[in-house]
């Protein structure tokens, strides 16, 4: 079928890309799905910073690839020997598929999947292959999903069955921010009554965060960033306290559980410095692989801390959607807050901008 899409074409343009458009929203091909995979037509999907590393070439990928991996829709068509799904579900797309089969899926979330790790870096779908044309030549896929597109093929074991109440928009960031800055306190953090949680870094991933902690409600919730416009929406989703990072080393602020959300080298040893002794300090940031953080092992061991990678929130998607989806639910877990704009596919350059620029929570493009 015929269907139009962002497709990152070179790695690595000047800014600002509205002028240098190093995505172009063209016009596909799309094979029907095969066996254990799914058509999905698109509703929403977030812009995330995981797509601009990307495109500024902070995780090198091969192009030209149709990005977007945090992104809900409708199941159209079913291919064979697809369980558990229906034509006409919800669905929300998550952007490390689990084969249920290697040694870290063994691990019940805490390390990725392998088989899904390789097929992500080749933009391949779990069971191999592109399903994504141009031109008589084959287009990447964007870690399993492509979700920048009217339509998506995606393995089945890359999304999760949501209830038709929950908003298209909503069930978006539920795939990505919300699973990886919600698992990131829940899973990886795992607070104890009395904990407080800092997050530093409020993006899309930490106000998630941020939310979660508040959602708990085991203890005081901090939240720690440059940008006053994200201290005040920190404090409306219910933080207890906002602080710059300036004021964190200042006052000398710490807190048993710090998860970093930023994604570069001084975000990342500020929060092992503020971790308190016997804590944990949660990096779900991405910064550059060339990237080197320097922390004292002394302040490790005579503290006793502990720091934990955690990526996609350290999650089983299977498991942890529903909860967060009854959060929702109940009124405890405000995901609709995150979105900061609404926008146009055709809008994705500047929306790429606005992510480099800080000033954007969770843009989320919706298709009609």
């Amino acid at each position: 079928m015929r269907i139009q899409g962002a497709v990152l074409e070179e790695i690595g343009r000047e800014r600002p890309y509205a002028s240098s458009r190093p995505i172009s929203v063209s016009e596909l091909d799309l094979d029907a799905p095969g066996a254990g995979e799914i058509l999905v037509r698109i509703e929403a999907a977030g812009l995330c910073h995981s797509d601009l590393s990307v495109v500024d070439g902070n995780r090198r990928r091969p192009t030209p690839m149709l990005l977007g991996h945090e992104a809900a829709g409708i199941v159209e068509e079913l291919g064979p020997g697809v369980p558990d799904l229906e034509v006409g579900d919800r669905v929300v797309m998550t952007f490390l598929p689990r084969c249920g089969n290697c040694d870290g899926c063994a691990t019940n979330g805490a390390v990725p999947c392998s088989v899904g790790s390789v097929a992500n870096n080749d933009g391949v779908l779990l069971g191999g292959g592109r399903r994504l044309h141009r031109g008589g030549s084959d287009v990447h896929h964007h870690l399993g999903v492509s979700g920048f597109a009217t339509h998506a093929v995606v393995d089945h074991r890359s999304v999760v069955r949501v209830g038709a109440d929950v908003p298209p928009d909503v069930a978006a960031v539920l795939g990505c921010a919300v699973l990886t800055g919600g698992g990131a306190v829940i899973n990886a953090g795992a607070p104890r009554e009395g904990d407080a949680v800092m997050v530093i870094g409020l993006g899309g991933v930490g106000m998630a965060a941020i939310l979660t902690a508040v959602s708990l409600g085991r203890g005081e919730v901090i939240g720690v960033d440059a940008v006053p416009a994200k201290l005040d929406l920190a404090r409306e989703l219910g933080a207890t306290r906002v602080l710059t990072p300036a004021q964190v080393v200042e006052e000398g602020v710490t807190a048993p559980v710090v998860i970093e959300a930023v994604g570069n080298v001084r975000a990342f040893e500020s929060a092992v410095t503020a971790t308190a002794p016997g804590g944990r300090t949660v990096t779900v940031g991405l910064p550059s692989p060339d990237a080197k953080a320097s922390i004292s092992p002394l302040a490790l061991v005579a503290g006793a801390r502990t720091i934990i990678g955690s990526y996609l929130g350290s999650a089983v998607p299977s498991r942890d959607i529903p909860r967060y989806e009854q959060l929702w639910r109940d009124g405890t877990l405000p995901v609709e807050k995150l979105i900061s704009s609404r926008i146009s596919l055709s809008d994705i350059n500047d929306g790429m901008d606005a992510l480099a620029d800080g000033t954007a929570i969770r843009q989320v493009i919706i298709f009609d």
